[in-house]
């Protein structure tokens, strides 16, 4: 591979961007080399020194592992998205295995191997020798995951403790690279930097026959190709680089020097018609300016011809106006006041209506008043007449057993309304006692006898 001595610019800046790419992917976990470990502190060692348990630690590496507990009594405590397999001393098969199981470890018997489960990305630098025994710079990337773990685990080595995947991906871009270089072998340079997917294809079927096995037999190594993509092709030689250009570029040359003589061409002939276009303008636009005064100086005096006559007539019909206005608005006064004598002499007409009105009505209201009084006391003398014969009626349907009664509820009103005594001298010429039921008795007897025949003696009469 020859390069020109001021070099190959593109080249270089292919270069150092994978450079870049590849510090980027690379896992950055872990102290860095020479920076010793935190110094224990007191507490710490004394824990130590009476047999307690230890704190927990993460194990080195890509994967966060935590292993927590003291001597025998440990567990292991694996992230979901990471592979492990725990074995046992005398164990053929393993205890556990499988994508984040965590589990109880006893460093005396066990061993466990964590790799991350996430997918791997290979940067892949070819560099090739085309058919025209040409240097070729292939850049591309593999992507790349774990299918079977308990076949990749046994057919794979995952033992770097700083980076379990690193000597895979290193047997798998070693791959990868040489067979790039078989499809390359076989390619003109203008197919290698015009169309890439024969290459993709090739790379493609070789990784997927060594990862997955052929039909997905027991033969692969347990991984699985997610992706393969071809970032660039680059020439090597500047010079030779510089000769593939130049055929497009004395085209594209002789296209854009064409271009500009159109232009200039197009743009002459354009300045031409727009001088011409312009002086013609200016002519036109000197005449319509000249017409365009004369029509304006007429106008103008017509205006003024016009503003003298109107204003003429303006001050006349106002004189006229105001004169018509003073008639009118003392016709209007002389209107106003017959309209106002005539108001005033119907207002006094409707007012001693009005008194009139009320006069009458006032004496119809105290007439009405006097005769609603003497109907009022016809009715009650009515009323009194119809209500003395009504007891009259009444005292005449009455029973002497009935008279009798009300004499006898009324007899404690009369008592309670007659004078009180001053002495009491009782004289029994019958020999009966007042103060006894017996006399009270014959006391009444004769009171209603005496009731009786003065009701007898009404009745005649009646």
């Amino acid at each position: 591979m020859s390069t020109a001595g001021k070099g190959n610019a593109y080249l270089e800046q292919v270069v150092a961007q994978q450079a870049v790419l590849e510090d980027d992917l690379r896992a950055r976990r872990g102290a860095p080399v020479g920076e010793s470990a935190p110094m224990a502190g007191p507490l710490v060692k004394r824990e130590r020194a009476l047999g307690g348990p230890e704190p927990e630690k993460a194990t080195p590496g890509p994967v966060d592992v935590r292993i927590t507990g003291f001597w025998r009594w440990k567990n292991v405590l694996v992230p979901p998205n990471a592979f492990v397999v725990h074995t046992r001393r005398g164990r053929e098969k393993p205890l556990h295995i499988g994508l984040g199981v965590s589990f109880r470890f006893n460093p005396a018997t066990d061993s466990f191997l964590v790799v991350p489960g996430a997918t791997q990305t290979i940067l892949i630098n070819a560099y090739c020798i085309c058919r025209e025994l040409q240097g070729v710079l292939v850049q591309g990337y593999v992507q790349w995951g774990i299918q079977t773990f308990p076949t990749a685990y046994r057919k794979l080595d995952f033992g770097d403790p700083e980076d379990p995947m690193r000597l895979v991906n290193i047997q798998l871009r070693e791959q990868a690279e040489a067979a790039i270089k078989d499809k390359v072998a076989t390619m003109g340079v203008r197919d290698v930097l015009s169309d890439k997917q024969p290459i993709i294809e090739e790379l493609t079927a070789r990784l997927r026959a060594v990862a997955e096995g052929e039909d997905n037999g027991d033969q692969g190594l347990g991984l699985r190709i997610v992706t393969v993509q071809i970032k660039e092709a680059v020439v090597s030689s500047s010079r030779l680089w510089e000769n593939l250009q130049k055929p497009y570029r004395a085209e594209q040359g002789q296209i854009a020097r064409l271009a500009e003589l159109q232009s200039e061409e197009a743009i002459s002939q354009r300045e031409m018609a727009a001088e011409r276009l312009k002086e013609t303008q200016r002519l036109e636009y000197e005449r319509e300016l000249a017409g365009l005064r004369a029509r304006n100086e007429a106008w103008q005096f017509d205006t003024e011809v016009a503003e003298r006559l109107r204003r003429t007539q303006r001050k006349h019909d106002d004189s006229r106006a105001v004169a018509e206005l003073e008639t009118e608005t003392t016709r209007h006064a002389l209107r106003m006041e017959r309209e106002r004598h005539a108001e005033e002499a119907e207002t006094g007409r409707l007012r001693i209506e009005r008194e009139r009105e009320l006069k009458r009505l006032e004496l119809d209201g105290e007439l009405e008043l006097a005769r609603s009084r003497a109907l009022a006391d016809h009715e009650r003398a009515l009323l009194d007449v119809e209500r003395a014969r009504m007891r009259a009626d009444i005292d005449n349907q009455q029973t002497p057993a009935s008279l009798q009664a009300k004499l006898i509820g009324l007899l404690p009103e009369i008592m309670a309304q007659l004078p009180k005594p001053e002495e009491l001298r009782m004289v029994s010429i019958n020999g009966s006692d007042r103060t006894t039921v017996s006399g009270l008795l014959a006391e009444l007897a004769v009171v209603v006898g005496v009731l009786r025949s003065a009701i007898d003696g009404d009745r005649p009469d009646s």
